[in-house]
C-alpha cells in the first residue's frame, strides 16, 4: 500500500537560498530511488521561507531507504536541516 508523506520546511531568514539549493539537488535524485513514486516541492512566492515537500513511496520500507540514502543525509540532514526554523512532517497510508 502507498505510503504518503508531507513535509513543511520554513528556513530561518537569509538561508532560503541555502535550503532551495539542497532541494533542487535531493528532488531529482530522490526520485530516481526505487520505490519512489512521486517526490515534489513547492514554494510560495508570497512566503519565500516556506518549502513543501509531498512524497509518495511503494510502502514506508521504501521510504525508510529514502531516509537512509547518501543523498538526504547530504542534502537533508546536512545541509537545509541545520538551517530550518521549523520542520513539520506527516505520514499517511493510501486507502481505497
Amino acid at each position: 500500500m502507498p505510503y504518503v508523506v508531507s513535509a513543511t520546511w520554513t528556513a530561518e531568514p537569509g538561508q532560503e537560498g541555502v535550503v532551495l539549493d539542497a532541494i533542487e539537488k535531493l528532488g531529482p535524485l530522490s526520485r530516481e530511488e526505487p520505490g519512489n513514486r512521486i517526490y515534489q516541492a513547492f514554494q510560495d512566492p508570497a512566503e519565500p521561507l516556506v518549502f513543501r515537500l509531498f512524497e509518495v513511496y511503494d510502502d514506508q520500507a521504501a521510504a525508510d531507504a529514502h531516509w537512509a540514502s547518501d543523498h538526504f543525509k547530504e542534502f537533508a540532514l546536512e545541509q537545509a536541516i541545520p538551517v530550518l526554523a521549523t520542520r513539520e512532517r506527516a505520514f499517511y497510508e493510501t486507502i481505497g
